[in-house]
C-alpha cells in the first residue's frame, strides 16, 4: 500500500515537471569536434531543434531522484532556451525507456572525460552560425584560447587537477556572467580561482605561490571590488586572461596595467626608466607596484628616504637617488599648498563668504597634483615640476582670493559693528528726547 502510493506520488512529481516542460524546445547540437563535419554537425543540429518532445523525460527522471542542481530549472543559461540535458549529452528525451534514451542508435555522448571537455563545449561555442541563435555577441574562440593558456597546455598534458571549462562555470545550473550568484561574475571571480589557487595542499605539485587571493584581497584592487562593489576594478581575469589565462610576461606587463592605466603606460614606455627595465628583463609596473597585493599609491613612494620604493635600488650619490628627490619635493610643494587653499576654503564657507572662484582654481590645482602624479612615470624632473608649478600658481590664487574673502567679512563684520552702535546711540538719544518732552 505504502509502495503504491510512493509510486503515485514519483508519478505526480514527474507529470508536474513534464507540463513545466511541455513547452521547451529541445535543441542537440553536432558531434564531439573532429567526429563530424561541420555540414554534418548543423544537419543534426537543425533536425533535433525541430523536436518537440511533449515530456523530457532526462529531467523528469533527475527531477525525480532529486540530482538536479541549484538554479537548473529556473536560471540555467542552457535551459532558458530550450537546450536541456539532450543538448549535451546527447540521446532521446522524448523516449520513456531509459535504455533506449540512452543508446547509442539515439545519439548518446554520455559524461565527456576531463580532456575531452573543451571541445565537448566547443561542439556550440565554437560554431559562430550556431551560437549567433542564442547569444550573436558572444565570442567563438574560447576553445582555441583554453589550448594556448597554462591550463590548457596542462590538460593535453593528462594533468587531472588542471581547471578546464566546468572548473570555472560549472557542469550544470550555469549562470551567465551578469547574473550575481554567477561563479565568474565579476565579484565571485577571485574566489573561483582562488578555490584552486589559494588552496596550498592542492597546488603543492606545481610549486607556486597559494597567498594570491588573501594578498588581493587587501589590495587596492581587491578592496575597491569586493569591499566597495566596484565592479569596475580589476579581478583575477582582467589581468591573466578568461579561456587563455596566463601569466603576464616580462614584456606583456605593463601593456596589461596599461588596459586601465594608459598614460602611465605611454610615459614609463617612453622613458629611459622603461627601456633600462626591458633591457635588464625587470617586471615594469610589478617591480614598484606589486602584482597581487597592489596598494593605493602615495606621494610617499617617490623620494630618496627610508619608505620609499625608489630606494630600494637607488642610493644616496647616484642620478636615480637625487632624480627622486626632486620629484617628491615639487610633489609635496604642491601637495601642501594645496592642503591650505582647502583649509582657508573650509574658513570661508564657515564665515558665509562666497567661495565658488576658490572652488574652481582648486579643482584645477587639484588636477594638476593628479597629472603631476602620473608624470613621475616619465622619471623627469622637469616635466613633473613644470606640471606642479601649474597647479602651485592655482592654488596661490585660491589662497590670495580665500584671504581677501576673509578680510571682506571682517571689514563688513567691523562696519556692521559701527553701525549697529551709532544705530542704538540714535536709539537711546531719541528715547531720551522723547521722555524729556513728555516731562514737559
Amino acid at each position: 500500500m505504502t509502495t503504491g502510493r510512493a509510486a503515485a506520488a514519483r508519478r505526480g512529481r514527474v507529470w508536474t515537471v513534464a507540463v513545466w516542460l511541455g513547452l521547451s524546445i529541445l535543441a542537440v547540437g553536432p558531434g564531439l569536434a573532429g567526429e563530424e563535419t561541420e555540414a554534418e554537425r548543423k544537419d543534426e543540429a537543425a533536425q533535433v531543434s525541430a523536436k518537440e518532445p511533449a515530456v523530457d523525460h532526462c529531467v523528469a527522471c533527475h527531477t525525480e531522484d532529486d540530482n538536479l542542481p541549484e538554479h537548473f530549472l529556473d536560471a540555467d543559461i542552457h535551459m532558458k532556451p530550450g537546450l536541456s540535458c539532450a543538448g549535451c549529452h546527447g540521446g532521446n528525451p522524448a523516449e520513456d525507456d531509459q535504455d533506449r534514451a540512452m543508446s547509442a542508435a539515439a545519439g548518446f555522448r554520455g559524461v565527456p572525460s576531463k580532456e575531452q571537455i573543451p571541445a565537448f563545449c566547443g561542439r556550440c561555442h565554437s560554431d559562430i552560425d550556431f551560437m549567433r541563435q542564442y547569444q550573436p555577441r558572444i565570442p567563438t574562440d574560447q576553445e582555441s584560447q583554453y589550448a594556448s593558456s597554462v591550463h590548457g597546455h596542462r590538460l593535453k598534458q593528462h594533468d587531472q587537477k588542471v581547471a578546464d571549462c566546468t572548473s570555472c562555470h560549472t557542469a550544470h545550473g550555469i549562470l551567465p556572467a551578469s547574473d550575481t550568484r554567477s561563479t565568474v561574475h565579476a565579484m565571485n571571480v577571485p574566489a573561483t580561482c582562488g578555490r584552486c589557487h589559494g588552496d596550498a595542499e592542492y597546488m603543492a605539485p606545481y610549486g607556486i605561490p597559494t597567498n594570491q587571493l588573501e594578498e588581493f584581497k587587501r589590495s587596492v584592487h581587491g578592496v575597491a571590488l569586493l569591499e566597495k562593489e566596484d565592479t569596475g576594478a580589476p579581478a583575477c581575469n582582467d589581468c591573466h586572461g578568461n579561456h587563455g589565462a596566463t601569466p603576464p610576461g616580462i614584456t606583456s606587463i605593463t601593456q596589461v596595467c596599461g588596459q586601465c592605466h594608459a598614460n602611465n603606460m605611454r610615459y614609463f614606455t617612453e622613458s629611459r626608466m622603461g627601456r633600462a627595465f626591458v633591457e635588464e628583463g625587470y617586471h615594469g609596473c610589478e617591480e614598484c607596484h606589486g602584482n597581487h597585493g597592489v596598494k593605493k599609491t602615495s606621494d610617499s613612494m617617490v623620494g630618496n628616504v627610508s619608505g620609499a620604493v625608489c630606494v630600494d635600488c637607488h642610493s644616496e650619490g647616484d642620478v636615480g637617488f637625487e632624480t627622486a628627490g626632486k620629484i617628491h619635493a615639487s610633489l609635496a610643494s604642491l601637495s601642501v599648498a594645496q592642503e591650505n587653499a582647502l583649509s582657508r576654503q573650509t574658513e570661508v564657507q564657515r564665515i558665509g563668504m562666497d567661495d565658488v572662484d576658490i572652488g574652481f582654481l582648486l579643482q584645477e590645482s587639484h588636477q594638476s597634483l593628479i597629472e603631476s602624479r602620473t608624470l613621475v612615470h616619465t622619471f623627469d624632473p622637469e616635466k613633473v615640476g613644470a606640471k606642479t608649478t601649474e597647479g602651485l600658481a592655482k592654488a596661490n590664487e585660491a589662497l590670495d582670493l580665500a584671504a581677501r574673502q576673509i578680510k571682506d567679512f571682517h571689514v563688513r563684520r567691523r562696519g556692521f559693528g559701527m553701525a549697529t552702535l551709532f544705530t542704538t546711540i540714535l536709539a537711546l538719544a531719541l528715547f531720551l528726547k522723547i521722555r524729556q518732552l513728555d516731562s514737559r
